[in-house]
């Protein structure tokens, strides 16, 4: 049963937010690191790790390289290292500031996650800020290693059970890492998630921006396929609509990566097994956040179908493409407000029934909520922002 709220957000007031979230992409500025800069203390046994300073905004925390049995990877760490650890893990060719800046930016949604969590953004190898092209010698990691890293993260920074969020490849990533370290994981958030192996339409359009960023590099016809996979036909444009600030600015970043680098995770990616059958056998709590336009919205209802009911819930968003994190983080609010309520953590006080929640707990019937495994758990749910432009 899919059941429907909406909301009105008045235009001005969108295209104002919009227009800030792109600011602060354009604020950041990248530095680009030798790999003699970035190791330079790795050559010391007694250094696991690297801190390197950012200028960008206060929620990018601190960098740290992060020495690994699979190689080096970049943790941005955010918050208070006392609180209970909340890791995430983006989609192909993103990186932290590309794939959850657009939540974090959400003042309630910031609050509420910073109040209970301190934030470690782990980067696939070479996706990280101001990253330079891996050398050719360096072995590919598949899917398997980038969860055997994330191991290493969590002992390197002395963590044990962690809460996870991860955007489709990122979201395929830490389910695995669920399955392998069943006890390392607290819950799962999952935007528009991906648990079989490709399909045929996604391994051919792998296929072609595989030969294109080894021939072409981060050329215009791979970042068009990237922002086709990220965002709805709604905010990438057309001939009488302009593409949003948001989108603009994911294109500028993916610019920005290094070919060789992304090439490697959509290798790793496009060899991944199918994990379906684990998936009963998962008994956190997990929370699946899809877009209705997004290209893995049918493997987000079949990855929801195959988990443990008792355990899992599942949030549909209308007119929204994969990355809900940036298209519409507003929708994530509620949802995630009483998915965390489960585990006993509450946004702060002065945010409690906020006149700026552009969704109200008092909207929703309380028919959408039961007291079961989950402590309150969601059914399925449609939003849809109505805009009139």
């Amino acid at each position: 049963m899919c059941l429907h709220f909406h909301f009105e957000e008045r235009e001005r007031g969108f295209r104002e937010r919009e227009r800030k979230r792109a600011c602060v992409f354009g604020v950041f500025r990248e530095r680009k690191y030798s790999r003699e800069e970035r190791g330079q203390t790795m050559g010391d046994s007694s250094a696991d790790s690297v801190s390197i300073d950012i200028e960008t905004m206060s929620f990018a925390g601190k960098e740290h390289i992060v020495k690994t049995g699979r190689g080096s990877v970049s943790v941005a760490v955010v918050g208070d290292q006392d609180k209970p650890a909340l890791i995430t893990y983006p989609d192909l060719a993103l990186n932290y500031m590309s794939c959850f800046q657009g939540l974090f930016y959400c003042q309630e949604a910031s609050s509420m996650l910073f109040h209970n969590f301190c934030i470690y953004h782990i980067s696939p190898p070479g996706h990280e800020l101001g990253a330079v092209a891996m050398s050719p010698d360096e072995p590919v990691l598949y899917a398997d290693d980038l969860v055997d890293q994330i191991v290493d993260v969590l002992d390197y920074f002395g963590l044990g059970s962690v809460m996870c969020m991860g955007v489709t490849a990122g979201a395929y990533i830490l389910t695995l890492f669920a399955m392998k370290y069943s006890k390392r994981v607290m819950g799962l958030i999952l935007i528009s998630p991906i648990c079989k192996a490709p399909s045929w339409t996604e391994w051919l359009c792998n296929k072609v921006m595989s030969n294109v960023l080894y021939f072409c590099g981060m050329c215009s016809l791979v970042k068009e396929l990237l922002l086709i996979r990220y965002f709805s036909k709604g905010v990438r444009g057309s001939a009488e609509v302009p593409e949003s600030d948001v989108v603009q600015a994911c294109r500028r970043l993916l610019g920005e990566r290094q070919s060789p680098n992304v090439l490697r995770f959509l290798e790793a990616m496009d060899e991944r097994p199918d994990i379906t059958e684990g998936l009963r056998k998962l008994k956190c709590r997990s929370l699946i956040i899809v877009g209705e336009n997004s290209p893995f919205h049918s493997e987000a209802f079949h990855m929801t179908s195959k988990l443990d009911r008792r355990f899992s819930a599942l949030v549909e968003v209308q007119a929204c493409g994969s990355i809900v994190t940036e298209e519409q983080p507003d929708a994530m609010l509620i949802p995630m407000e009483y998915f965390l309520m489960g585990y006993g953590f509450y946004k702060p006080s002065q945010f409690n029934a906020s006149p700026r929640s552009p969704l109200s707990p008092t909207s929703i019937s309380p028919e959408l909520f039961s007291p079961e495994s989950m402590g309150l758990k969601l059914k399925p749910i449609k939003t849809k922002i109505s805009l009139e432009i």
